[in-house]
């Protein structure tokens, strides 16, 4: 019992001494209350913010690739935009050889019609509408935009909500989708008197232009 008395003490005053050499060690305030609070908490995992892609696509295109977006109008204050490798124009877009664009306007068929057949081979074209397609595009205007491609040109109605992507002297991948059209209807349009504004976007392989 003697023993055991003497062990307990020797423990207790080893104890003792170890604390107080550790106290001694450590620098006044190095470890505050708040420091204590925080142990054993889990850490908080912050995600950095999403890199912005090109014309806003989701996930960036494959390297080799032109990103597109074209975005029809809707209502009159949502004009329609249209995108290529983050270069913004409207209503009509030509992009020969990448090495510059241009823009024109849909309201004279004439104006367009030229525009279209001066463009040279390996041209991509952007179109989208905005207001009304049907009465400014003439019949002639909308056989040519048929002759690139487009199944719906000639079914544009009052106000129908048109995007449209075509190439000249070369063929677009078949998995990208290259046409939409939503039409004008008084009982679903989003806006008063105005379809919902639509878009379609995707990625050009470089070596097909």
């Amino acid at each position: 019992a003697v023993l055991k008395l003497f062990g307990l003490l020797l423990t207790s005053f080893a104890a003792w001494y170890l604390g107080y050499f550790i106290a001694a060690s450590v620098p006044p305030n190095a470890i505050s209350i708040t420091v204590l609070q925080e142990i054993g908490k889990k850490p908080v995992l912050k995600a950095p913010a999403p890199k912005r892609q090109k014309c806003d696509h989701w996930s960036p295109c494959p390297p080799g690739n032109f990103a597109y977006r074209i975005l029809s109008g809707g209502g009159k204050q949502r004009k329609a935009k249209i995108c290529f490798e983050d270069e913004q124009n409207r209503n009509v877009m030509c992009v020969p050889g990448i090495t510059s664009s241009v823009t024109d306007s849909t309201d004279h068929s004439r104006e367009m019609m030229n525009f279209i057949r001066n463009a040279p081979e390996g041209t991509l074209f952007l179109m989208a509408t905005h207001d009304d397609g049907s009465t400014r595009l003439k019949i002639d205007a909308r056989k040519l935009v048929e002759e690139l491609g487009s199944k719906e040109i000639k079914n544009i109605k009052f106000r129908s909500s048109w995007v449209f992507i075509a190439a000249k002297g070369f063929k677009l991948p078949d998995n990208i989708q290259k046409e939409k059209i939503n039409h004008f209807d008084q009982n679903k349009n989003r806006y008063k008197g105005w379809p919902a504004e639509i878009q379609i976007e995707g990625c050009i392989p470089r070596n097909l232009i």
